[in-house]
């Protein structure tokens, strides 16, 4: 059977102020009327069911998750003690579904990208379950084609051409490469066979535990040994004395970069991984000018912006140009829009300066 593993952590800066440390992107509602991680289990629920659904968090969010997803099981909402990465989190999950359904096949997804429609979405998953079907030792990751030399996503180099799935091109992966410099970018924008890494994947979840144990054989047995205790008393105990030892790394960078039998399919559907403030451009209608806005906005001469007021009061802008201004929580950002990048180093500075009750 198919089931969904939804990876739900964050440490609530990129959104920063109205994410903060127990509110991160994936439970806030930055567009439509449910927030971005009830979206993303709503897209798959066709697929599969509330009790093969996943959802990884950390221990400080996992009441928020759970409230925001009462169709769940609770024990479904599992804590992560800490963040330890992708490799750790999606691990974890694997040893959970293997004792579930031996021959279980997992799609791991983030909890906070726009995928938009849910119909393509659903074909490309079941074309990704068509490639586990008919050789479970695969993995499937899903390409976007770029549009522009974004450097701040990771790249997949697709090699030979495979057989297509519900009209859905495949390809064998040839490499995976890391964020690449502006030249890189644009290089792999003209050669035309890069896709953006999108952090969606789909193989059987005893097939991901075979290769970790042959590429990171520590980070395996852990594993193993968290997975022995689940459903019994000494579940807790272990997943707190273990999980914090787990070496902390990717995902990709454990076991889809060492792979010899990776697939990536072209994603046919329109893709967001909201990023940051910037990213409400693409989800909310602008104004004549420019600008995007939610609440109460009163945008004089003022052109390119982002403005959002999530405390009820009013924000009045004069003679501004590409800024973002955000009032909530008791926080109020300024940003010039080309200064984004470095909010998390922002969100740093304030509790160092004293300013720890706003994160």
């Amino acid at each position: 059977m198919l089931h969904a593993v939804v990876m739900a952590g964050g440490s609530g800066t990129r959104f920063w102020p109205k994410s903060r440390r127990n509110r991160p992107k994936q439970l806030l509602r930055l567009y439509g009327d449910a927030t971005m991680l009830q979206q993303t289990v709503a897209r798959i629920a066709p697929l599969v069911t509330p009790e093969r659904t996943l959802i990884i968090t950390g221990s400080d969010q996992a009441d928020a998750v759970r409230a925001q997803l009462p169709q769940l099981p609770p024990e479904n909402v599992v804590a992560e003690p800490c963040p330890r990465d992708t490799g750790p989190c999606v691990g974890l999950a694997a040893e959970i579904v293997a004792r579930k359904d031996a021959d279980g096949t997992m799609i791991v997804m983030p909890a906070d990208h726009v995928i938009e429609p849910r119909e393509k979405f659903l074909a490309t998953v079941n074309a990704a379950v068509s490639v586990i079907d008919a050789d479970p030792s695969a993995f499937v990751t899903f390409g976007i084609k770029p549009t522009h030399p974004e450097t701040g996503y990771g790249y997949i180099e697709r090699g030979e051409a495979l057989p297509s799935k519900n009209g859905i091109a495949l390809h064998r992966v040839a490499q995976f490469r890391e964020k690449p410099d502006r030249a890189t970018a644009e290089r792999f924008l003209a050669e035309g066979r890069f896709a953006w890494n999108s952090g969606i994947f789909v193989w059987r979840a005893r097939a991901i535990l075979d290769a970790l144990q042959v590429h990171r054989p520590v980070l395996a047995a852990a594993l193993d040994r968290v997975g022995q205790v689940l459903g019994t008393p000494e579940e807790e105990a272990t997943v707190a004395r273990e999980y914090p030892l787990m070496e902390k790394v990717p995902i990709d960078k454990a076991v889809m970069e060492q792979a010899t039998n990776v697939r990536v399919l072209e994603v046919v559907y329109d893709w967001n991984d909201v990023g940051d403030w910037r990213a409400l451009t693409a989800l909310v209608p602008s104004d004549a000018n420019g600008n995007t806005t939610q609440g109460k906005v009163f945008a004089n001469d003022t052109t390119g912006s982002i403005i959002v007021s999530d405390d009820g009061g009013v924000i009045a802008t004069l003679g501004v140009d590409d800024l973002v201004i955000v009032q909530s929580g008791g926080a109020t950002l300024v940003a010039r829009k080309d200064q984004l990048d470095k909010l998390k180093a922002l969100v740093e500075g304030l509790e160092n300066g004293g300013f720890g009750t706003l994160l």
